[in-house]
């Protein structure tokens, strides 16, 4: 035993490393000197690089370490030093708790080590620029440590060229604890697309299939998992408010949900956060952990963020990559870096295992929204609009015979304008006896004006002073004025709402856009043909050749209307 012992002494290099990382001894050449041993000359399996290409006076430079995510190195040397030179030029800025800056050659903050228990497979950290002199390029090196007897030296980053003008720092401000906030890199959000969905990645959008490098209107993440099972990539991108999110969940509802967020942070710049989300309130933020190679864009109004992490998904009860989850996704506005109430959301319609590329549907829309919906396109497509239609063109259609005492076209305004708000009150109860909530957004807020100017309009009409008072040309003018601005808003929270629940290709706001035209094109054709007999000496045979022309266009009306309604119905339905 005593002769196995002296043998494993005498055939195991000691390598007793600086854990703390006070490595001051190495600054000038990069060496281990207390190792004893000698680096590897293979090529190294971590790099150095930034996030420019050139740099300026006092400028802030991002720098990434990394290595394969199966390879976490222990230890790390980095310094930045003048091209054909040994000697380090700026500072550094850490990651608070991450690092550790060391001075070199008497320069406080020219480089940066390791702490005692690091084992990480990235890190970045800041690096600014002298405030003035005439700096040639610069280029970072390190040392890695990978274990006892692994190590590498002088690994080096590509040469950063000085172009010598003064801008605004674009990394971040410096906190006083020499912390940063940090100012992701930029990669365009058309590198971020559904190519590749169901085959290598897991995909999630709203509309469905939508591909985010085609259209900007696309709300889309996707998750891949890296060889080895240990890390996963993850995208995201959508129409710019504030903030977009996904987050996996044990069920459908918002709570006890694992959520990372790409969004504005309180420094103007676009970040990721991780959080956890314990119920219908704000998420508690949780550390990033290992998270890298974090890339970011704002471009053209739409915001995206890529990243990699070996951090495993992990809610109450449940942990892992490899398990089941549903998939959130939320966008809403931020204030001063903090996420705000969510303004729309979707969720996935069954659980899913993200290490299994599929593309993920969505949850079928439930039947109070789809009644919902119907009930508002009938109302103020199709039933209000022929309310209307006949109390401004058919107001001379035959008088007889009277119905309850009153013209035939009173009793068919007045009983179709009737069910139009029974059917709007109705609609209107639905949604919020769904959502329980401000669901947030334009189209809310349009069907509560919607709502509000429904009910009082036959209020106001119930009101109205006789025929023949001198005062009746206002409740004319105002019951007409009130009438044409709830049409207007009604559609336009038609539309908003179609927008929410449309396909990848818009057939419903296309079949819509057909329906509104073909209401608007008769309405001209109604008022041209009008207005030519307005003029004119009215007699009996004239004003019935009117109501009949009238009367046809009307007619003709309707039946491409039920045919757009009959359409639009059917696409709800199978939403």
């Amino acid at each position: 035993m005593d002769l196995l012992v002296l043998l494993l002494l005498c055939t195991a290099p000691l390598i007793r490393g600086y854990r703390s990382g006070l490595v001051i001894d190495s600054c000038d050449d990069m060496q281990l000197h207390h190792s004893g041993l000698s680096p590897q000359t293979a090529p190294s399996p971590f790099t150095v690089t930034t996030e420019h290409k050139r740099y300026r006076h006092g400028e802030d430079v991002k720098v990434e370490l990394q290595g394969p995510v199966s390879t976490p190195f222990t230890g790390f040397l980095l310094e930045a030093i003048e091209g054909g030179s040994e000697t380090p030029v700026g500072s550094f800025a850490i990651p608070a708790g991450a690092a550790k800056l060391l001075t070199c050659s008497q320069r406080p903050n020219s480089a940066v080590s390791h702490t005692s228990g690091f084992n990480s497979s990235y890190i970045q950290v800041t690096w600014r620029s002298e405030p003035s002199g005439d700096i040639k390029a610069v280029q970072f090196r390190a040392s890695f440590v990978q274990n006892s007897t692994t190590f590498w030296v002088n690994v080096t980053s590509p040469v950063l060229t000085f172009a010598n003008a003064r801008v605004a720092r674009s990394a971040g401000a410096l906190t006083g604890s020499g912390s940063t906030d940090p100012a992701p890199l930029v990669k365009s959000a058309a590198s971020i697309s559904s190519a590749e969905c169901g085959v290598t990645k897991v995909c999630f959008s709203q509309p469905s299939n939508c591909d985010p490098a085609v259209s900007a209107s696309c709300y889309f993440m996707s998750a891949m998992m890296l060889p080895g099972d240990t890390a996963a990539c993850y995208q995201m991108t959508g129409p710019y408010e504030g903030y977009i999110a996904f987050g996996f969940s044990a069920d459908q509802s918002m709570g006890n949900d694992d959520i990372y967020v790409c969004g504005m942070n309180s420094s103007g710049h676009v970040g990721v956060q991780h959080m956890y989300s314990t119920g219908r309130t704000t998420p508690q933020a949780r550390l990033l952990g290992n998270v890298y190679n974090v890339t970011t864009s704002l471009q053209n109004g739409v915001i995206s963020c890529s990243f990699t992490t070996t951090n495993i998904i992990s809610i109450q009860g449940t942990s892992g990559f490899n398990q089941s989850y549903y998939l959130l996704f939320a966008h809403g506005p931020t204030s001063n870096g903090q996420i705000q109430k969510h303004t729309g959301d979707f969720v996935s319609a069954n659980k899913m295992d993200i290490s299994t590329p599929v593309v993920v549907s969505q949850d079928a829309l439930p039947d109070i929204v789809k009644a919902h919906g119907a009930l508002m396109l009938i109302a103020w497509m199709t039933t209000g609009t022929l309310g209307m239609m006949v109390a401004r063109y058919l107001k001379k259609m035959a008088k007889e015979p009277r119905m309850c005492n009153k013209d035939l076209w009173f009793v068919v305004h007045v009983g179709v304008m009737c069910l139009t708000v029974a059917a709007t009150i109705i609609a209107f109860i639905l949604a919020f006896s769904h959502a329980k909530n401000w669901s947030g957004g334009a189209h809310p807020v349009l069907g509560c004006l919607v709502m509000i100017l429904s009910f009082f309009q036959p209020i106001g009409a119930l009101l109205r002073c006789g025929p023949q008072h001198h005062l009746r040309y206002l409740f004319n003018s105002s019951h007409f004025l009130n009438a044409v601005i709830i049409k207007s808003l009604a559609v336009a929270a038609i539309f908003t709402g179609l927008g929410r629940i449309d396909s990848s290709d818009g057939w419903l706001m296309k079949v819509m856009g057909g329906f509104l035209a073909w209401e608007a094109l008769f309405i001209i054709m109604l008022e041209i043909h009008d207005s030519k007999f307005k003029h004119t000496d009215s007699t009996v045979d004239l004003e019935s050749a009117i109501v009949n022309v009238d009367g046809l266009l009307i007619g003709l009306f309707f039946l491409g209307n039920l045919c757009f309604l009959v359409a639009l119905l059917v696409g709800i339905g199978e939403r």
